[in-house]
C-alpha cells in the first residue's frame, strides 16, 4: 500500500523536525506503557512490548539528527523502569506495588544505564515532562527502602510536572507522594482538589490510589468501598487479583 501510494520516506526538513520528534516520542512512550501495564489479558508486564519500545529510543537518542536531551530523558525513565520488571509480578502473577517490592530483584544494570541517561539528558536548559518523570524514577532507584525515599524531593517534581502537563494521572500520583509527605489525610485531600473528576469514571487507579490511603488513615469501611468499584473497573487479571487480595483483608 504504501509502495503502492508514492509516499517517500526521509528525513524531516530542520524546522519540522521538533514537532514530528514530539509526536515519536509520545508514541514511544504508549509503547512502552502498554509493556509495563498491558491493558487487558492475563499478564500485567509485557517484556517484548517494553524492550522495543526502549530500543527505537534508543535509536533516536543516538542519531545525531534527533540526539536532544529530552529523547535522552525518555530513554532514562523507560531504562529505570524496566529496571523494576522482575520485583512488579511474581511467578504466580501476583502484582507488587513499589512499596512492597523486593529491591534486591531490580536490575542494577538497567539502573546504571539509565541514570548514565538521565545525565546526558541534562544537556541545555529546557526541561521536558519526560526529564521530570526521569527524575522521580532516579529518586526511586536509589532508595534502598520505600519508608527511606526521598518523597520531598518527589513531591516537588510532580508539583513541577503538574504544572507543566496538568494531567489528572500525574494529580493522582502527585497526592501518593503528598501522603508520604503529610499523612494520609494529607493525599486524600490532594485527591479530592483534583479538577474533572468526572473524565475517570472508567479507570481503576484514582479509586484504587483512594482505596490505600483510607486504609492507611483507619477508615476501612470507604477502603472496601473504594476496592470494590476499582475491582470493577480493573482491565488486566494480574490487578484484579490484587484489587480482590486488598479488599479480601
Amino acid at each position: 500500500m504504501l509502495r503502492d501510494s508514492g509516499i517517500g520516506f526521509g528525513m524531516p526538513a530542520p524546522g519540522d523536525l521538533p514537532a514530528r520528534l514530539d509526536s515519536v516520542l509520545e508514541s514511544l512512550y504508549l509503547m512502552f506503557n502498554e509493556g509495563y501495564a498491558a491493558t487487558s489479558g492475563d499478564a500485567l508486564i509485557r517484556d517484548d512490548v517494553a524492550v522495543e519500545a526502549i530500543r527505537l529510543t534508543r535509536v533516536l537518542a543516538e542519531h545525531p539528527a534527533t540526539a536532544a536531551p529530552r529523547v535522552w530523558a525518555l530513554v532514562a525513565l523507560m531504562l529505570l523502569h524496566a529496571a523494576r520488571f522482575p520485583a512488579r509480578v511474581d511467578s504466580d502473577g501476583t502484582l507488587f506495588l513499589l512499596r512492597d517490592q523486593d529491591r534486591s530483584r531490580w536490575d542494577r544494570r538497567l539502573i546504571a544505564e539509565g541514570m548514565r541517561a538521565l545525565d546526558r539528558a541534562s544537556a541545555g536548559d529546557a526541561v521536558s515532562a519526560d526529564h521530570l518523570e526521569a527524575g522521580i524514577a532516579a529518586c526511586h532507584a536509589v532508595a534502598p527502602s520505600c519508608d527511606a525515599t526521598d518523597w520531598p524531593q518527589i513531591a516537588g517534581l510532580y508539583d513541577e510536572l503538574l504544572a507543566l502537563t496538568r494531567s489528572p494521572v500525574v494529580a493522582v500520583n502527585r497526592a501518593i507522594a503528598v501522603s508520604r509527605v503529610e499523612g494520609a489525610v494529607s493525599g486524600l485531600a490532594a485527591l479530592e482538589a483534583i479538577a474533572d473528576r468526572d473524565a475517570w469514571a472508567r479507570y481503576p487507579l484514582l479509586p484504587a490510589v483512594q482505596a490505600e490511603l483510607w486504609r492507611e488513615a483507619g477508615d476501612l469501611e470507604r477502603a472496601a468501598e473504594c476496592y470494590r468499584k476499582a475491582l470493577g473497573l480493573a482491565r488486566s487479571v494480574p490487578e484484579r487479583n490484587r484489587l480482590a487480595s486488598r479488599l479480601a483483608e
